[in-house]
């Protein structure tokens, strides 16, 4: 259980964080584990959809030429994947308490503070667009806008270029502050939302709050999403039909464990 509580900072403050060991998050797998495993059909679908979205999504790329916004519109994606987990926190939450749980069920997860829940989905979007948009710039400044070899040619340009080394480093500078941003906004602010009748910027302030408190615990988490997450990714998108439900019902335990 959480060793600690911090208290809130004064009248107004909704909510008291608790503090947890750094290793906590292995019990927040376990727990999501067992979430997936007492609802297969609905964590499988979920992660069923996004693997076929992320088909979808480097298929169109190939299509118009835009061979090398893969990785950053792949990574982009990753940002806004919180919020097509409230399915799944639903899931988590009415097992939780005994309810019954479904597929359709699952889905009312996005009528419930519906406005809210749009207006977290407006602003990890707009963090999205912002990471791609910068991933383009970035691309053009290194590289040029003359350099377009073909798909087949791509990897074998890249290897050969000097800028490849300082791109990458740039490159992974700028997404490692953005995911950053994106991680202490949603970490769990948008369970929150389907937990509770609250506002938006209230659960990004707990969010936020809950992150830097637990800063070592919340970090190896973000570690832990980021190699369950690659690993998912290698057999062609695959293994998100395991991993995304596992990291959404985990996400679930996360609120709970941190927000009293």
């Amino acid at each position: 259980m959480p060793n600690d509580i911090v208290e809130p900072a004064g009248p107004a403050a909704p909510t008291q964080i608790r503090l947890v060991s750094k290793d906590r998050p292995w019990k927040w797998v376990e727990a999501g584990w067992r979430d997936l495993m007492a609802a297969p059909h609905i964590g499988f679908f979920y992660g069923g959809a996004v693997v076929a979205a992320g088909w979808a999504l480097v298929l169109l790329l190939i299509a118009v030429d835009a061979m090398w916004a893969v990785l950053p519109a792949v990574a982009g994606f990753f940002l806004v994947a919180p919020l097509l987990g409230a399915g799944l926190y639903e899931t988590s939450r009415r097992r939780e308490l005994g309810e019954p749980i479904s597929l359709p069920i699952a889905f009312m997860a996005f009528r419930r503070n519906a406005p809210q829940l749009t207006l977290m989905g407006a602003v990890l979007l707009i963090i999205n667009l912002f990471w791609v948009r910068m991933a383009g710039l970035l691309f053009m400044v290194f590289f040029g806008l003359g350099f377009s070899p073909s798909i087949e040619q791509l990897p074998l340009a890249l290897l050969r270029s000097d800028q490849l080394l300082p791109f990458l480093v740039v490159g992974t500078g700028v997404g490692f502050v953005l995911a950053s941003i994106a991680f202490a906004v949603s970490a769990v602010s948008i369970p929150m939302i389907v937990d509770r009748d609250i506002s938006a910027i209230e659960a990004v302030v707990v969010s936020i709050r809950a992150t830097l408190d637990n800063w070592r615990a919340m970090a190896f988490w973000a570690g832990l999403i980021v190699v369950f997450t690659a690993m998912a990714l290698v057999p062609f998108f695959l293994g998100l039909a395991l991993v995304l439900p596992l990291i959404g019902h985990a996400t679930w335990h996360a609120y709970r464990d941190l927000v009293r």
